[in-house]
């Protein structure tokens, strides 16, 4: 450590410097008074119609986002990303697609866990985790019993 000078931060201003003077400054917020944030914040959170725009929100939009309509992307357990290994079952994208939207609809329905059926797969589908349980492949289906199954869907 060198014994030369100290220097502290230059926190206030020296007379004849340049700088924000006490009477340049704005008015403190009184204490309890609402700040121009928690105006904007509350008329945000008091909106009636959130697709409008509010005349004190400096042109920001309160519109929410429906997060009901955002559906979660389908995932595959282990037991099923085995199965579809070992069995060889390929989903491209446009079954994957099909598969989704059965989903949705079994899920419009009110399913638990729906049967999906594909042109070369039967997939169990727990709806409401949005999860692929197991697959099985076109050939294997032949003389199978599906159980637990609320409903199927075929695509």
């Amino acid at each position: 450590m060198s014994n030369g000078p100290i220097l502290y931060p230059n926190v206030t201003s020296l007379p004849g410097q340049g700088g924000v003077g006490q009477s340049d400054r704005l008015p403190r917020k009184q204490e309890g008074a609402p700040g121009e944030f928690d105006q904007v914040f509350g008329e945000a959170l008091s909106s009636t119609n959130p697709a409008t725009t509010n005349p004190g929100s400096h042109g920001l939009t309160t519109a929410r986002p429906d997060l009901s309509q955002i559906k979660a992307p389908l995932k595959f357990s282990a037991h099923a990303s085995q199965r579809l290994q070992d069995r060889k079952i390929a989903l491209d994208t446009g079954t994957m697609t099909k598969v989704n939207e059965a989903v949705d609809k079994a899920e419009a329905k009110g399913l638990d866990d729906a049967l999906i059926l594909t042109k070369d797969a039967a997939l169990i589908v727990s709806v409401k985790n949005r999860t692929v349980i197991t697959a099985v492949d076109r050939n294997s289906m032949t003389g199978n019993v599906f159980t637990n199954i609320d409903g199927a869907v075929i695509v």
